[in-house]
C-alpha cells in the first residue's frame, strides 16, 4: 500500500475524541465484506428507481452508478473506520446512493425508502439537509459549493465556540469533503482555497474522487502533480493515495520498476483504455513500446489471467488500508487534500467506460453482481445476518457515530422599533450602520448574536462604526499595530469575541459563509443573526451559493450595497439592473428595497426577528449611497398611526402621499421616491393630482398578490392598504432597476400601466443627466403620467 505525502511538516493528532487504531487483516476483511454490500445496496437503490419503480412517463429517472461504486471504497473506509461523531462530511452529488446505503446499515433510514430514490417524497437526487428523511450534514448539488461548505461550516463552528463557548476557538471534530477531480475545474473551489482565512483551518481535509472522468469523457490532460502543486502553494498538506497492494507487491518483483514507470508515464486516455481490455489484450499492451516493455512482459507472464485484468485497477482509492493509512497520517495544524486513485465505475461492469456517467445495469448485470458480491436479488434490502462480524461492526459503528439533536436555543427577542425618527439627508446605506450600533443599546443580547461578514469594503458600505464597536473576529487574538495612531479611524481588533468577519474580496466566499453561519441554530442549536454586506451589482456573481445556501437551510440577510444607476459616477460595471428581479424570484428569501432611514431599521428588525429558528428565511435589502431627504417620509407622530405605518412598511408598501381627488397613482421604491414626489408636484400644477405609494417589498407585494389568487398561502391586506379599489387609477411604476419588477403592480386593480426602469448598461455622468438617459428622472414620469391621464 502506498500513502505518500507532498508536503512537509510535523503531523499534530486531532485531540478530539479517541480515533481507531489501524485494522488487522481480519477487521479489513470484514470491512471489505461491508464494502461489497454498500456497493449492492447503491447500485440496487439507483436500479429500482429506474428499472423496477414503475414510470408513466416513460423518462429516464437516472442516477450514478459508476459515480457511487468510484466513491464505495473512500467511503467505507470514512464511515466505518475514521469518522468520530463530532466529524462532518460533505458528500459528492453523484454519491448519495452510497450515503443512503451507510444509514441504511447503521439504522438510520427505514427500508421503505429504498424503493424512492429521485420520487416525490423520497430520496433526493443529491443529499439535502432538508429533505432527505437520513442524516445528511451538507446539502450537495451545485458543483463546487457542496465541496467548500466545510470550509465556511468549520468557521461557523470556531465563530460559536469563540463567541458563545468561553473563549475557545478551536473546532471539534474534520470538516471532510468528499469530492470528484471534475469538481476542481470549478472557480468556487480554488477562490476558497486560496482565501487567506482557510490557511489556519487545519479540521478540513478534501478527499478527491481521482477517477480522471468527466461526464462526457475521459479527461485527456488532467494531472495530479499540478493540481498538487496548487494545493501546497496554497499551504495545504497534500496526500497522495495511488496504488492498492496487489500493484505495490508487483512493484517489489524483478521488473517492477518498469511496471510503475509504464503505468506513472502512460496517458489518461490509454489507462482508461487498458481497463476495457482483456487479459490477452493486457498481455500485449500494457509492456508498451519502450525500453521497459520485456521486464514489464516477463512479469505479466508470472500472472494468471484474473490477476492481470485486476493489476490496473488494483489502486489506492479502492484497498481500504492505504485509505485509512491516509486519514491517520492527516496533519490537524493546516487544511488536508487527499488524492485517493479511482476507477470510475470499480466492480461494475461498467468500470472505465467514457461513458459510464450514466449507464444503468441491465437485470442480468444485476444478477451477475449480486453473486460476485453475495447479495441476494430476491432480497436487494436484506441486512447482515444478525451476530455477522459484518453486522456487529455495523452496529457498533453506528452507535459510535451517533449524535443527538442539539437543544435548540430560541434567538434572542428584538425591538420592531426604536422609536426615534431620522432627520436631514442621508443614504439608506448610512442608515444600515446606524441601525446595528442602535441595536448594542436598545437590544444588546440580540446584537450579541448579529455576525456581519463582507468581502474586503467594510468601510465603503459603512460598517466602520460597527467594526470598530464589536471588534473583528480570528481564531487567536491579534495586535492592532495601528492603535495608537490618531488618523486611524478604522480599528481592526482581531480576537474570537470579534462579530465581524472580513474575507478576501471573492463574493462567492462571502456568501458560502453567511449560508453556514445562518444554519448554526439548526447544527449545534446556536442561533446566530448573520448579515453579509456586498456590492449591489455582484449579487449577481454571488447568486448560486447565495441560493444553494438559502436551500439548505441557511437562513441570514444579504445586503447590497451601493445599488443601482444612482451610484452615477462609477459607471456601468458598479450599477445594478437586475438585482431588484433577482430578489424578488428568489425563494426562501424576503427582498426589500426601503427609500427612507426609518425604512431601512424597520425592514432591517423585521428580517433579524425572521432567523435562527423553524420556519424562519433569510432577507435581502438593496440600499443606496445616494442623499434623501428624510422629511420626505413624513411619518406620523401619533404612535398608533406609526405603528400602522411600520407594519404597511415591513408588509410590502405604505400610502406616502393620498390625493384628495387623484387621476393617477404613481408607485416607486427605493431612492426613486425623491422623483416620485417631485413628479407628482409637478403634476399637480398642470392640474392631476397623484396618489404617491412607497414600496418597500415587491416581493412581498407580488406574494399578496398571487395570494388574493390563491396560488399560495399567505395574507393579502396589505393590498387593499397600498393600492385601495375605491382609488384605482392608471398607474406610472418606477425603480432605479428593470422595470418589469413593479410592472404587475397594474394587475391589482386592472389598470392601465407604465413601467419604468432601467434596461440598459449603466452610464457614468451626474446624477440627475444618468436618472434622465434612463427615463426614470421626474420629467420621465410626469411624461408617462400625462399619457396616462389623457
Amino acid at each position: 500500500m502506498t500513502t505518500t505525502d507532498e508536503t512537509t511538516g510535523a503531523t499534530t493528532p486531532a485531540g478530539v475524541g479517541e480515533r481507531l487504531p489501524a485494522p488487522g487483516e481480519r477487521e479489513l476483511e470484514t470491512l471489505r465484506a461491508v464494502e461489497r454490500r454498500v456497493l449492492w445496496l447503491a447500485t440496487s437503490v439507483i436500479d429500482h428507481a429506474n428499472r423496477v419503480r414503475p414510470n408513466p412517463s416513460g423518462l429516464k429517472v437516472g442516477g450514478h452508478q459508476a459515480s457511487s461504486a468510484s466513491m464505495t471504497s473512500i467511503m467505507t473506509a470514512l464511515w466505518f473506520h475514521a469518522l468520530r461523531r463530532e466529524d462532518r462530511v460533505s458528500v459528492k452529488p453523484h454519491a448519495s446512493p452510497v450515503l443512503h446505503a451507510v444509514n441504511y446499515l447503521f439504522g438510520e433510514l427505514d427500508e421503505s425508502y429504498l424503493t424512492t430514490l429521485r420520487g416525490y417524497g423520497g430520496l433526493q437526487s443529491y443529499p439535502s439537509r432538508e429533505k432527505d428523511p437520513d442524516p445528511v450534514d451538507y446539502s450537495t448539488g451545485s458543483v463546487g459549493i457542496g465541496a467548500t461548505a466545510p470550509i465556511w461550516g468549520a468557521i461557523a463552528r470556531r465563530y460559536v465556540n469563540g463567541r458563545f463557548g468561553g473563549g475557545s476557538s478551536g473546532c471539534p471534530g474534520r470538516q471532510y469533503s468528499l469530492l470528484g477531480d471534475a469538481e476542481l475545474d470549478e472557480g468556487a473551489c480554488w477562490e476558497a482555497v486560496l482565501d487567506p482565512a482557510v490557511a489556519d483551518l487545519g479540521e478540513v481535509v478534501w478527499i478527491v474522487d481521482f477517477n480522471r472522468q468527466s461526464l462526457d469523457r475521459v479527461v485527456p490532460n488532467i494531472s495530479a502533480t499540478r493540481l498538487q502543486g496548487m494545493f501546497d502553494a496554497a499551504g495545504w498538506q497534500v496526500l497522495t493515495v495511488k496504488y492498492g497492494r496487489l500493484l505495490e507487491e508487483l512493484f517489489a518483483r524483478p521488473g517492477g520498476d518498469a511496471l510503475r514507470a509504464r503505468i506513472d508515464e502512460m496517458t489518461n486516455p490509454e489507462y482508461q483504455r487498458l481497463l476495457r481490455c482483456s487479459a490477452g489484450q493486457l498481455r500485449e499492451r500494457l509492456p508498451g513500446s519502450g525500453p521497459g516493455r520485456e521486464p514489464v512482459a516477463r512479469l505479466l507472464a508470472q500472472l494468471d489471467d484474473e490477476s492481470v485484468v485486476s493489476v490496473l485497477r488494483n489502486l489506492g482509492g479502492h484497498d481500504l488500508g492505504a485509505l485509512i493509512d491516509a486519514c491517520a497520517r492527516i496533519d490537524d495544524t493546516r487544511p488536508t487534500v487527499v488524492f485517493a486513485y479511482t476507477v470510475k465505475g470499480h466492480g461494475l461492469p461498467t468500470a472505465g467506460h467514457p461513458q459510464n456517467h450514466s449507464a444503468l445495469l441491465s437485470g442480468e448485470q444485476m444478477r451477475e453482481l449480486a453473486e460476485r458480491v453475495g447479495a441476494d436479488p430476491d432480497d436487494p434490502w436484506a441486512r447482515f445476518a444478525q451476530g455477522s462480524a459484518e453486522a456487529e461492526l455495523c452496529e457498533r459503528t453506528a452507535a459510535r457515530l451517533r449524535r443527538r439533536d442539539a437543544p435548540a436555543q430560541r434567538p434572542p427577542a428584538l425591538p420592531a422599533d426604536f422609536g426615534r425618527t431620522p432627520s436631514g439627508k442621508g443614504s439608506t446605506q448610512q442608515a444600515l450602520g446606524r441601525a446595528l450600533l442602535d441595536l448594542t443599546r436598545e437590544a444588546p443580547q440580540a446584537a450579541g448574536h448579529v455576525v456581519t461578514v463582507c468581502p474586503d469594503v467594510a468601510s465603503t458600505t459603512n460598517l466602520g462604526g460597527w467594526l470598530n464597536k464589536v471588534g473583528t473576529w480570528s481564531p487567536n487574538e491579534r495586535r492592532d499595530w495601528f492603535d495608537d495612531d490618531a488618523e486611524t479611524i478604522l480599528h481592526w481588533r482581531e480576537q474570537p469575541g470579534g462579530q465581524h468577519i472580513e474575507l478576501g474580496i471573492a463574493e462567492t466566499n462571502l456568501v458560502g459563509l453567511l449560508g453556514e453561519l445562518g444554519a448554526t441554530w439548526s447544527r449545534w442549536g446556536k442561533p446566530l443573526l448573520p448579515i453579509g454586506v456586498v456590492y449591489d451589482p455582484f449579487v449577481g456573481r454571488a447568486l448560486e451559493p447565495w441560493s444553494f445556501g438559502m436551500y439548505a437551510g441557511g437562513q441570514s440577510i444579504l445586503v447590497g450595497t451601493p445599488s443601482g444607476v444612482s451610484l452615477a459616477p462609477e459607471g456601468g460595471a458598479h450599477q445594478s439592473v437586475i438585482t431588484p428581479s433577482i430578489g424578488l424570484e428568489q425563494p426562501g428569501c424576503t427582498a426589500y428595497e426601503p427609500a427612507f432611514a426609518l425604512d431601512v431599521e424597520w425592514c432591517l428588525l423585521a428580517a433579524l426577528a425572521n432567523l435562527g429558528k423553524p420556519g424562519g428565511s433569510s432577507a435581502y435589502l438593496r440600499l443606496s449611497t445616494r442623499p434623501v431627504d428624510q422629511a420626505q417620509a413624513a411619518v406620523p407622530d401619533d404612535s398608533a398611526a406609526r405603528e400602522r405605518r411600520r407594519r404597511q412598511c415591513v408588509a410590502g408598501g405604505y400610502p406616502l402621499r393620498r390625493h384628495r381627488n387623484p387621476s393617477l397613482t404613481i408607485a416607486a421604491a427605493g431612492v426613486m421616491v425623491t422623483e416620485a414626489l417631485t413628479a407628482a408636484d409637478r403634476l399637480e400644477a398642470l392640474g392631476i393630482g397623484a396618489d404617491v405609494v412607497c414600496v418597500t417589498s415587491p416581493d412581498l407585494l407580488f406574494r399578496a398578490v398571487r395570494a388574493r389568487q390563491g396560488l399560495q398561502e399567505g395574507p393579502d391586506w396589505i393590498l387593499g392598504q397600498t393600492f385601495p379599489a375605491e382609488r384605482a387609477r392608471p398607474l406610472v411604476t418606477v425603480l432605479d432597476g428593470h422595470p418589469h419588477t413593479l410592472a404587475f403592480l397594474a394587475g391589482v386593480n386592472g389598470v392601465p400601466a407604465r413601467a419604468l426602469g432601467v434596461t440598459g448598461f449603466g452610464q457614468s455622468g451626474a446624477l440627475a443627466d444618468v436618472h434622465r438617459h434612463h427615463g426614470i428622472d421626474a420629467d420621465s414620469i410626469v411624461a408617462a403620467g400625462l399619457d396616462l391621464a389623457d
